[in-house]
């Protein structure tokens, strides 16, 4: 069994978890003592997308506690007694430069003592390089303080070890086992990729985004229409409606559909959306539906497309689907229909719910596998805001 403290910081939700593991690479379970999480969306809807100073701020702000209540439901919130030193190592202390940030993280480390874990798990990319580095250096403080290792993940390997998890409880994750060779659709606000992985945390790239991720695509749809932030889940209500109605007459582009890689590309479809908000003079409710509507049939439809191209070029045995994204119900119904019309001994994996969007549990666990399977992360951190799979 293996005790771990993960933390994520990649973009706008801060999370810190405390997570129980045990077993192997066939068999893990995943118990969840504590987690907390932090979501800046709402900060961030006045730019209509995420503005990286004002994530670093909030990360620096929310650490402290949201570890503080991780670690209180865990019950390793344990208070120092007194006379005891306060932490040893203070160079990692010293390299939180934000004067805020340090005193928060001085007085916890000054308050409570080391709790009951064996290391620590912190995202060291991709993502917005200052939010990166204040999760690393507050790992990195907590490390040296409680002489504990702390090791780095790809917070896309984190994606992928969630859509094999399976829910047992609210509070209890459980592995499924891998049928390797893996095809993993990842698909989020910062990436469209997919991947091959033929042995366990070893990759190949088989096609990515030239230029906007499908995520932030939905996003700047959304902005243009008006929608809140994040556009993703408001494109897909707007869209379910403009289905119930029928009627709809808008057709956008699929873009790079004729082309013979993997590789996908949204910046044109939603280019097109722009200039068919132009063309007209109004825009009413229903007009909003439609279009919204038909950019998200489009986007299901080069995904679709250029994920069945990569099950017939690459012959996986499994095809996962994880990142933000892999939350929308259009998305998911189609490529299911897919996969089961056409590779129907592929098993197709979704993460839980919750497990969707960016968290610390994907993180820990992503960590305790790589340790369990004799494949240790990294150890020397800094942060990598455009980190690939490798």
């Amino acid at each position: 069994m293996s005790k771990i403290l993960a933390i994520e910081t990649s973009c706008d939700e801060t999370a810190v978890c405390i997570i129980d593991a045990e077993g192997g690479m066939e068999d893990s379970t995943f118990t969840i003592l504590g987690n907390a999480l932090y979501s800046q969306a709402e900060k961030h809807a006045e730019y209509g997308g995420v503005y990286p100073s004002l994530a670093k701020r909030e990360h620096q702000a929310n650490l402290v506690p949201l570890a503080t209540e991780a670690l209180q439901q865990a019950g390793f919130l344990i208070a120092k007694s007194l006379g005891l030193p306060s932490y040893g190592n203070t160079e990692a202390i010293d390299a939180l430069r934000d004067e805020g940030f340090k005193n928060s993280v001085t007085e916890f480390l000054e308050t409570y003592g080391k709790p009951d874990i064996e290391y620590i798990a912190v995202t060291k990319g991709p993502g917005l390089e200052p939010a990166l580095w204040t999760g690393i250096t507050f790992a990195q403080a907590l490390g040296a303080a409680w002489s504990v290792p702390v090791i780095g993940i790809d917070h896309m390997e984190g994606h992928i070890v969630s859509a094999l998890l399976k829910g047992v409880s609210d509070k209890e994750y459980r592995l499924t086992p891998a049928r390797l060779p893996l095809v993993a659709l990842l698909i989020s606000g910062g990436h469209t990729d997919l991947v091959l992985m033929n042995e366990w945390f070893s990759y190949e790239h088989v096609g990515s985004t030239k230029d906007d991720a499908i995520g932030e695509a939905f996003d700047k749809v959304a902005r243009l229409l008006d929608l809140a932030y994040p556009g993703g889940p408001k494109i897909a209500e707007f869209a379910a409606k403009s289905r119930e109605k029928g009627g709809n007459t808008i057709v956008f582009p699929r873009p790079l559909a004729n082309d013979t890689t993997c590789d996908f590309s949204f910046s044109g479809l939603k280019t097109a959306v722009l200039y068919k908000l132009k063309s007209m003079e109004k825009l009413s409710e229903s007009d909003k539906e439609h279009i919204a509507g038909a950019f998200e049939d489009a986007a299901r439809d080069v995904i679709v497309l250029k994920t069945r191209r990569a099950l017939e070029e690459r012959h996986p045995l499994s095809l996962v689907v994880g990142g933000g994204v892999s939350a929308n119900k259009e998305i998911q119904r189609a490529l299911t229909e897919m996969v089961q019309k056409e590779f129907p001994n592929i098993v197709l994996s979704y993460p839980p719910a919750s497990l969707t969007g960016d968290n610390a549990i994907m993180i820990g666990a992503a960590a305790y596998l790589r340790n369990s399977g004799g494949m240790p992360a990294d150890t020397e951190l800094f942060a990598q805001g455009n980190l690939r799979l490798k």
